[in-house]
């Protein structure tokens, strides 16, 4: 499959970029600018000019063609740009699943957050109680299409190397797990038939990606 990467410069991303290429897809690196693509081509990406945030639908049209499949892993970043959280996370995502389904894209997956759909403490402050509603409410935009969708929600990232080593489910409790790792259930999932129709928490554990996904598909079932 030729996939779109929205967020296609983030951290996770340049970690799934190698990843698709040795199960032979065409990552397709959505960025938002030029001096960005060396680095990206160098990882084997193909790269396409996208500014989610300004974007029109013709230019999301332009950015997905020729994709059968979009993974969405843009974030509004670290600082305490609350704007950001609304117009990258949130309606990057809504933009995202419009494009698809206006293009007959089926195949999305979304890295979301973990814990989410759960009440923010009042002393978590304002910024993180955007980036929870941005999250919590894309997901909800994506469980509601009807594209054939599957939302990871990670745990707090850390840039440790690959542990290979997961836990996977709906109600995994709260944990860290590596940004390697998340590119690995991925680039696992997106393969997948039946990680269809999944939201799944995701942090370190103990099973290998392809066992913990085995576990929460059967589990699912």
């Amino acid at each position: 499959m030729r996939v779109a990467i929205v967020g296609g410069n983030g951290q996770i991303a340049r970690l799934l970029h190698p990843l698709l290429l040795a199960q032979g897809h065409t990552p397709v690196a959505l960025v938002r600018s030029e001096g960005q693509r060396p680095a990206l081509e160098d990882l084997g990406a193909e790269v396409r000019l996208l500014d989610i945030e300004s974007a029109s639908p013709d230019d999301f049209d332009a950015a997905f063609a020729d994709c059968s499949a979009v993974v969405f892993s843009a974030g509004g970043g670290p600082d305490g740009n609350l704007e950001r959280k609304r117009t990258v996370d949130l309606e990057g995502s809504l933009k995202t699943v419009d494009a698809a389904t206006r293009l007959g894209i089926r195949r999305l997956v979304q890295v979301s957050a973990i814990d989410v759909d759960e009440p923010v403490s009042p002393d978590a402050g304002e910024v993180w109680a955007a980036y929870v509603a941005a999250k919590r409410d894309s997901d909800a935009a994506v469980r509601a299409s009807d594209l054939a969708w599957t939302i990871v929600r990670p745990g707090r990232l850390t840039d440790d190397a690959a542990t290979g080593l997961v836990a996977l489910g709906p109600d995994v409790a709260r944990g860290e797990v590596t940004r390697a790792d998340v590119a690995a259930v991925v680039a696992e999932v997106l393969d997948r038939p039946d990680t269809v129709g999944q939201q799944w928490n995701l942090v370190g554990g103990d099973l290998s990606v392809p066992e913990a996904i085995d576990a929460a598909a059967t589990a699912a079932r």
